[in-house]
């Protein structure tokens, strides 16, 4: 392969006409999250669990000012200093959100107050990492989400990225921003795989899966993790692992946000940090068929170190039409990336129009696929790639995406394809919650427009272009790609499902943290 050459302050900030007298500190909190907390413990087999819900005594807040003075976090009520900017989500379609208010938790022990406020209270919560939530569930309150008036618990500022001594494990806050996290651990040498945009929230990315540039040679996010702090619903504190709470552990391998408690702390597997050749193509459109029908038989069976995604978009930002291209990672010797990609290059059987390759450290790579960061109005869409397109399917896929240029005001649409295989197909079904192991690819429908526009004919587009793939993809789909359309759970955890279902409702009885149409 040739190349072409928020800022808050930690104080407690209270508006709107809520009195700031201190009441009394929330009973068991401690400066050890888990201190003074019995650690559930579970089987991890079958479709039961032993995880103890526990049962709300009455005790910590019962006012917005007494949850202020419980907490160490900055509790912020509308009218606050910083409320416009900290109750918007990555997403501007979803900036009239008006939630209750935002815990902005700086410990575990702020979560279990804040869960016990809502319990007292009666008040919904809604939970936040990094606020890249596709359906808005957590702005905590923003219409048209299904979800009420919130308190929003934020783990944006459980932030740390702290290696062990001998540098194999790093423990990370879930409101930890990847490219960050990247950064903390290129600087000694060590990597974990994980996804590509620089503001995504490790927390979220994790706890749905976890799809990245390198997830054919080091696994999905969750398949790295090994170690996890859970606080359920009834304000216990658990540290979940494969030795212990495995139930939950097993849930937040996988089976999304909220499924059974907010999670405060992670656990990670590190690697050596590997050089990285980062490498694009582009296509002719003329040649889109040609160039999906090699990419489906190369992208899922290469080389474990290769890993590439495929996108075919238009919009008006592609004024000369739609663009199809190319685009991966290889983390082995520049020699099998040449060999590999001029395969793929020769089975298209055109040349691309563009062809760009660069050799760099892993920062310098995650750096490179991180983009801007930048806040975009979005709808979006996902599923599951099972199997192959075949000719007349991958027909249908183009026209789909041509259609995206005569939906007024989508700046650019259509579908992008990233592939699985490698390391995620050797972790079997039920051995995460996540099901997807013998998957081909995920799949992305998106469509981006104007802040201020109504979403209504970007959210009919994506949804129209996933339900004219569901006879080859049937109806499966990523829990982190959620769509509040998709009413039925097991289209995100297949045949996990029941066991997860049965856990969130053995750590949350109540529905504390349900979402609309989740566990």
């Amino acid at each position: 392969m040739q190349p072409n050459h928020h800022a808050l302050t930690r104080r407690s900030l209270i508006a709107g006409g809520v009195g700031a007298t201190v009441a009394g500190a929330l009973a068991a909190c401690s400066d050890d999250a888990s201190a003074g907390r019995p650690t559930a413990t579970s089987t991890g087999t079958g479709t039961s669990t032993s995880i103890s819900p526990g049962t709300s005594t009455g005790t910590g807040p019962t006012s917005w000012s007494e949850l202020a003075a419980a907490t160490k976090g900055a509790l912020l009520r509308p009218g606050a200093t910083g409320w416009d900017d900290a109750r918007v989500l990555r997403n501007p379609r979803f900036d009239d959100a008006d939630p209750r208010a935002i815990l902005r938790a700086a410990n575990a022990d702020d979560v279990v107050a804040g869960l016990a406020f809502a319990r007292n209270t009666k008040t919904h919560v809604a939970l936040r990492s990094g606020g890249h939530s596709y359906t808005g569930w957590s702005a905590g309150g923003a219409p048209g989400t299904g979800v009420p008036r919130s308190l929003v618990i934020s783990t944006a500022d459980l932030d740390t990225v702290e290696l062990s001594d001998d540098g194999t494990a790093v423990t990370i806050g879930p409101g930890a921003q990847l490219l960050d996290v990247y950064e903390h651990l290129a600087e000694k040498g060590r990597a974990i795989g994980a996804g590509s945009c620089a503001t995504v929230g490790i927390g979220g990315l994790t706890l749905g899966g976890g799809v990245g540039v390198l997830v054919r040679s080091f696994g999905l996010t969750c398949d790295q993790l090994t170690a996890v702090t859970v606080v359920t619903a009834d304000g216990r504190v658990h540290e979940a692992s494969a030795q212990q709470d495995q139930d939950l552990f097993w849930a937040a391998q996988g089976g999304g946000g909220a499924s059974a408690g907010v999670v405060t702390s992670m656990t990670f597997r590190t690697q050596a940090a590997p050089e990285v050749l980062v490498f694009a193509l582009t296509f002719p459109w003329s040649a889109a068929a040609d160039v999906v029908a090699a990419w489906q038989r190369w992208a899922p069976t290469a080389d474990d170190r290769l890993w590439s995604s495929l996108k075919l978009l238009a919009g008006s930002r592609h004024a000369d039409g739609p663009v199809v291209t190319v685009a991966g990672t290889w983390t082995g010797p520049k020699s099998g990336a040449d060999a590999s990609v001029d395969g793929f290059i020769a089975d298209v059987g055109t040349e691309p129009t563009s062809h760009v390759a660069t050799e760099s450290s892993y920062a310098d790579a995650m750096r490179a696929e991180a983009g801007s960061g930048k806040r975009v109005s979005e709808s979006a869409t996902s599923a599951i790639g099972s199997q192959q397109l075949s000719a007349a399917q991958i027909q249908t896929v183009l026209t789909q995406v041509e259609q995206a240029s005569s939906v007024h005001g989508l700046v650019e649409g259509g579908v992008s394809l990233d592939a699985l295989g490698g390391v995620v197909g050797t972790v079997g079904t039920t051995d995460t919650a996540f099901p997807w192991r013998s998957a081909l690819w995920t799949v992305q429908y998106t469509a981006t427009f104007a802040n201020g526009a109504d979403p209504a004919p970007f959210d009919t587009y994506v949804r129209g272009f996933r339900a004219a793939m569901q006879p080859v993809w049937g109806t499966s789909a990523y829990a982190n790609y959620c769509d509040a359309s998709i009413t039925d759970v097991s289209a995100y955890f297949g045949d996990n499902t029941s066991r997860l279902r049965s856990i969130a409702q053995g750590a949350d009885p109540d529905g504390l943290l349900s979402q609309p149409h989740w566990l």
